[in-house]
């Protein structure tokens, strides 16, 4: 645990300087957990075997962290998503894209 991380009432998460939910002991962030049970449909013991580091205790923690404060992590997830998409549009496609495009592929 790092010395600017903050104790939660959940027995396997910190919060960092930043105030973003970590599972103790690793540097997953709760919301990268969630993430992946949101876009996989796995289930804990799926995603303890995905992560064999964390324990099905580490997991459960950070899914009842989750929909304890679902809500502000939702909206984190937004804006993280929201960020990603304005570097997309700024970026130029890859040079092979271009061509799929200009040959009518995509």
């Amino acid at each position: 645990m790092s010395l600017t991380s903050v104790e939660t009432k959940y027995e396997h998460i910190i919060l960092d300087k930043k105030g973003v939910p970590i599972i103790t002991g690793t540097n997953m962030k709760v919301i990268e957990l969630v993430l992946e049970k949101s876009a996989y449909g796995w289930s804990p013991e799926e995603l303890h075997f995905q992560h064999p580091y964390l324990s099905l205790g580490q997991i459960h923690s950070a899914l009842a962290y989750y929909w304890d404060h679902q809500k502000e992590l939702e909206a984190d997830i937004e804006k993280r998503l929201a960020t990603v998409e304005q570097i997309q549009q700024k970026m130029d496609p890859p040079k092979f894209i271009k061509r799929l495009i200009s040959e009518g592929l995509i």
